[in-house]
């Protein structure tokens, strides 16, 4: 009997290192409601765009909405693009796969520049198997937009000694998607690191021109579509500009945002901090070389420059991931014999041992074995029924019997990055897919907006909101089309409509006298959010 031929080739190159990282971008991706939050808030944005005569500015539920559009405008055009093949939110969530993939790309190249062809596969697997990535690359995010832009600096300078020209075209792009991917602040972010390879690269005067084209180029280009949004969204440009600016003259709580940055780093970026470390120690009798000096750089510029910036938050401490990938590839393929085996043993068991919980909470949910768990599940999600549906039964299976073929990695210094990254994603896609039921019963407002919608009649007119958060706000105009009008400093409004968000008697109640309570609604065993709708009394 023929023994079943090896999943991978290691190095993984080519279409092999291809579909290794599309699996970890498309994996959970798709199939789920927008969820509460971000996901959910910049989704809604993205979904206005697709509205007939919609501009280039940017608004959520009928009101303006005041960010960096370049990410929504790739969710819209993802959306337009593949509406037809998936769910409207899956296929605007598409953006952040595409932009998850470019810095991904990105950082291959930049390892390939420093470290050789042998080498550039381990960068990106290694950006790909940090923690703090996982959910961020698989909601809508408009931060990764930032998060390519940092990718192709560190892509810029590995090739400013070699490709000056490449390089300052590479910095133009980067620039531009900072200003339109994150605004003012995004952009002095990049602008501030670039006195790291001036400081460390021998060529200062090829380094400088270089740079300085960058630089020039990104300003042709931002001023050429600012000029493009004056005459096509003025209003909206300018009072975008203005909370720019007021971002940038607002005094920072730098220390305590550098401090939660700080905290942050061991569980975000792990396994890369420690593979960092090991890198210096093998590097300390020549870390002065610029595929030391430059990743390290980076990492404590953007350390030392992301507070100032932007606030210190998961969502932004995804910047600091790829010049520590840069900098941890050296480690992860010099492990000593010892620690790798160590860590690819790790990556095995306990991955394994998280997909077989997955498995046994699935089987609780469905079958209702084992019955405490299955309990335990209806009582954190009150009114849950779990279902057994054929396609994410067969897609899981598949994805566990996949992970258990990759036991028989050869063995390489790559088997334990491979493995670990391959795991992360695996272990995301089985919890996405035979949790999925039971997750969007508790994150998507669905039922809910649907509740609120049925009790609102045919051209029922505006609707005032009262202590409604951005993320409801964002569910009900996503789900139901919904749009709300903020009432006035005085608590007056002129729609028929109010709906209220509160937790409790009090704060449930409307602002202004005569109005009828006509529905009250919440999500199952949320305690913390309910919903009023009245309707101002004839």
């Amino acid at each position: 009997m023929r023994a079943l031929p090896r999943p991978l080739n290691l190095p993984p190159t080519g279409w092999t290192l291809a579909g290794l990282l599309a699996f970890y971008v498309l994996a959970g991706l798709f199939g789920h409601d927008p969820w509460k939050n971000e996901d959910v808030i910049h989704l809604a944005v993205a979904r206005d765009f697709l509205d007939p005569g919609h501009g280039l500015g940017l608004s959520m539920a009928g009101q303006p909405f005041l960010a960096a559009p370049l990410y929504y405008w790739s969710a819209a055009l993802t959306g337009q693009l593949f509406n037809w093949l998936l769910p409207l939110h899956d296929a605007l969530r598409l953006a952040s796969g595409l932009w998850t993939a470019l810095s991904l790309t990105a950082l291959y190249y930049a390892g390939r520049e420093l470290y050789g062809q042998h080498s550039a596969a381990a960068t990106p697997l290694l950006l790909a198997g940090s923690f703090g990535l996982l959910v961020r690359a698989h909601e809508a995010q408009p931060m990764l937009v930032l998060l390519t832009a940092v990718s192709l600096v560190l892509l810029a300078w590995t090739l400013l000694r070699r490709k000056p020209l490449a390089a300052a075209l590479l910095l133009a792009a980067a620039l531009s998607l900072a200003g339109l991917g994150q605004g003012l602040p995004g952009l002095l972010l990049l602008l501030l690191t670039q006195a790291v390879p001036c400081a460390m690269l021998p060529e200062r005067r090829q380094t400088l021109l270089s740079l300085g084209a960058g630089a020039l180029g990104a300003a042709i280009l931002l001023t050429g579509i600012w000029l493009l949004l004056a005459s096509m969204a003025p209003l909206w440009l300018g009072a975008w500009l203005q909370k720019e600016g007021l971002l940038l003259v607002q005094s920072p709580a730098y220390l305590e945002d550098l401090l939660t940055l700080l905290d942050l780093l061991p569980w975000f970026s792990w396994p890369l901090l420690p593979l960092a470390g090991w890198s210096l120690w093998l590097r300390r009798h020549n870390w002065r070389e610029p595929d030391i000096l430059l990743p390290l750089g980076g990492f404590l510029a953007l350390l030392v420059a992301l507070p100032a910036c932007l606030p210190a938050r998961e969502t932004t401490a995804i910047l600091l991931l790829p010049p520590l990938a840069l900098l941890a590839t050296p480690g992860v393929l010099n492990l000593r014999r010892g620690a790798a085996n160590a860590f690819d043993w790790f990556s095995g068991m306990a991955f394994t041992v998280f997909a077989l919980l997955l498995w046994i909470g699935w089987s609780a949910m469905v079958f209702g074995w084992p019955e405490r768990l299955a309990r335990r599940a209806v009582a954190l999600e009150p009114g849950f029924e779990g279902r057994f549906d054929p396609f994410y039964f067969i897609l899981a299976l598949v994805v566990s019997l996949w992970w258990i073929w990759l036991f028989s990695l050869p063995r390489s210094p790559y088997r334990c990055l491979t493995r670990w990254s391959a795991g992360l994603a695996t272990i995301w896609l089985l919890a996405v897919s035979l949790w999925l039921p039971w997750i969007d019963y508790g994150k998507s407002y669905r039922q809910l907006a649907a509740s609120l919608a049925r009790h609102l009649p045919q051209g029922h007119g505006c609707i005032a909101a009262r202590n409604l958060g951005d993320a409801q706000r964002a569910s009900f105009a996503y789900f139901e089309r919904l749009r709300f009008h903020p009432l006035n400093p005085q608590g007056d409004t002129h729609c028929r409509w109010q709906l209220v968000q509160g937790s409790s008697r009090a704060t449930l109640q409307p602002a202004g006298t005569g109005w009828v309570r006509v529905w009250e609604g919440s999500r199952p065993g949320d305690r913390k959010e309910s919903f009023r709708l009245y309707r101002r009394g004839d």
